[in-house]
């Protein structure tokens, strides 16, 4: 077998060590599934998307209304995947040094005095950003370094942040009284939108009758850090065919307005559409997906799975398309009906 071009000494050297790898991988991720299903019922794809977000590296905005467990699903997530897991209550008086930290002015013993940073609490391996759009704007933009570049800069000095760094964050519907859209540079940090809906009746059943109860249905640990680096490694291996390379840049050049290299037939209803981001998000996402499944290679079947999640808050729609009732999963679903 040829070899893979790789340094870390974890990772596949050969094909065949790749195939083992990735099957060993899908059946651990298989052991995570179900750690985190045992306390959020009736979430499956919400857990899966979350994993996906985390496995690929990127951040993730989860929407929906209060009460549906998006605080417990991110909490449980850092319990499963064995994260240093923090949490920050988005609020209107909410000031970009409560998430970053500050600078103190301290005196020493012999009355020499000099500045000490002590550190917020976006210094987490997972950090829950809950109802975000709560938060001001200048709050919300004060996490943008952070998500990109993963350290922030106070007062002229670089501060890492800890590896592996994931925000999953949450937000209300932007109908309800008191919330602040996110800016599009910072929604197009967010890998995907997942939509949190409500539970069908079974699984409201049987959450009603488990957590109401003397059973504690507690979170267990089941990885590490250093396992979800690993395999975090393991997905940029996964290799991906040129079929599934040109279905996610057909995709994403579809979502544009026409003079951007997009549909002509949908350039009255796109106001603006994603960026190559999208693309990144795309072929990332896809091998995650692939690699959970146990799979050697993403398909175009998850390409167009992942399509909503990633395009959702990457795109805006014209006057005329909202006018018209036109939605964005609509659009989204004539998009991915071409790949077939």
């Amino acid at each position: 077998m040829t070899s893979l071009k790789q340094t870390d000494n974890d990772l596949a050297q050969t094909d065949d060590e790749l195939i083992v790898q990735i099957e060993a991988a899908g059946e651990e991720l298989s052991q995570v599934r179900q750690a985190a299903a045992s306390v959020i019922f009736g979430q499956e794809n919400v857990i899966e998307l979350a994993l996906i977000t985390v496995l690929a590296g990127g951040h993730a905005l989860l929407i929906g209304v209060p009460g549906l467990a998006k605080t417990l699903l991110v909490e449980t997530l850092g319990t499963v995947l064995g994260l240093d897991e923090r949490r920050i209550q988005f609020t209107p008086d909410l000031m970009p040094s409560d998430i970053l930290g500050s600078e103190v002015l301290e005196e020493s013993e012999s009355g020499k005095r000099h500045f000490r940073f002590i550190k917020g609490p976006v210094f987490a391996q997972l950090l829950m950003a809950d109802e975000i759009n709560r938060a001001s704007p200048k709050t919300q933009s004060a996490l943008l370094q952070a998500m990109q570049e993963h350290h922030v800069t106070i007062a002229g000095e670089r501060h890492d942040l800890p590896a592996p760094f994931h925000v999953l964050a949450t937000q209300n519907p932007l109908e309800q009284e008191g919330t602040y859209p996110l800016p599009e540079a910072q929604l197009d940090r967010f890998l995907l939108q997942i939509d949190v809906d409500y539970p069908d009746e079974s699984s409201e059943r049987r959450m009603l009758l488990e957590t109401t109860g003397t059973n504690d249905n507690a979170a267990k640990t089941v990885w590490s850090a250093d396992k979800l680096m690993k395999t975090q490694r393991l997905v940029r291996q996964i290799p991906v065919g040129e079929s599934v390379v040109e279905a996610i840049l057909k995709l994403v050049r579809s979502a544009r307005p026409s003079s951007d290299g997009g549909n002509p037939g949908l350039s009255d209803m796109i106001s603006w559409g994603p960026g190559p981001r999208a693309s990144q998000a795309l072929m990332m996402g896809a091998r995650a997906k692939a690699l959970m499944d146990g799979r050697l290679s993403p398909s175009i079947e998850d390409v167009i799975a992942l399509a909503e999640p990633v395009l959702k808050h990457r795109m805006a729609l014209s006057f005329a398309a909202r006018a018209e009732g036109v939605t964005l999963p609509q659009i989204i679903s004539q998009l991915t009906a071409n790949l077939d």
